[in-house]
């Protein structure tokens, strides 16, 4: 079209909303982004005042800290062996009443063969159930060994832990108070 011997361009009226989408869209993302830079210079300045929180309680308590890492060690220590304690419990718990189902097996074979020393297919039976008591035995034996190991490793980690607890009582209180202090989320 011409107006005044001008070409006059008709814009298609759906151009209009996108662009107005486009400049809604280009504000929020700088709105967004600004609260990004505050949030991380506020995140800085945390981060910041924690450290030199947490600098000056290690330089007031940093010995004790040091004195106290033993027994916090046992303790990792003591609770790992207990854990393993308790996983070869269960294991040995299995072994056992996998034994118990073996023998019931040989019970139950024994009296199917009935003194019948001729019949293959009872004395099968029962020799396979009796293998799988050898075996079941030779498992529990076995787990029952490393299990009885695990529960020592426990004990005389429990015992180096009172033994540590006894003897640096002072350093852990105190060591105590600087982890609540620096950590919200500790109990003493």
């Amino acid at each position: 079209m011409f107006e005044n011997g001008i070409e006059q361009d008709t814009v298609d009226p759906r151009v209009h909303i996108e662009l107005e989408r486009l400049n809604t869209a280009t504000d929020e993302i700088n709105k967004l982004e600004v609260e990004v830079d505050e949030a991380r210079n506020e995140f800085r300045q945390i981060l910041c005042e924690g450290v030199q929180k947490t600098d000056v309680l290690r330089h007031k308590l940093g010995i004790c800290i040091e004195r106290a890492k033993p027994y916090y060690e046992a303790r990792f220590s003591a609770n790992e062996a207990l854990k393993q304690s308790q996983v070869t419990a269960v294991k040995f718990e299995k072994a056992n009443s996998s034994h118990r189902a073996a023998r019931e097996m040989v019970f139950l074979a024994e009296q199917g063969l009935g003194g019948r020393t001729l019949d293959p297919a009872w004395q099968e039976m029962l020799n396979h159930a009796t293998q799988r008591v050898n075996d079941a035995e030779k498992e529990r034996t076995s787990i029952g060994a490393e299990h009885r190991l695990a529960c020592l490793k426990h004990e005389a980690a429990c015992v180096t832990v009172q033994t540590l607890q006894k003897e640096l009582k002072r350093a852990i209180s105190k060591s105590r108070i600087f982890s609540c202090t620096s950590f919200s989320y500790c109990t003493a």
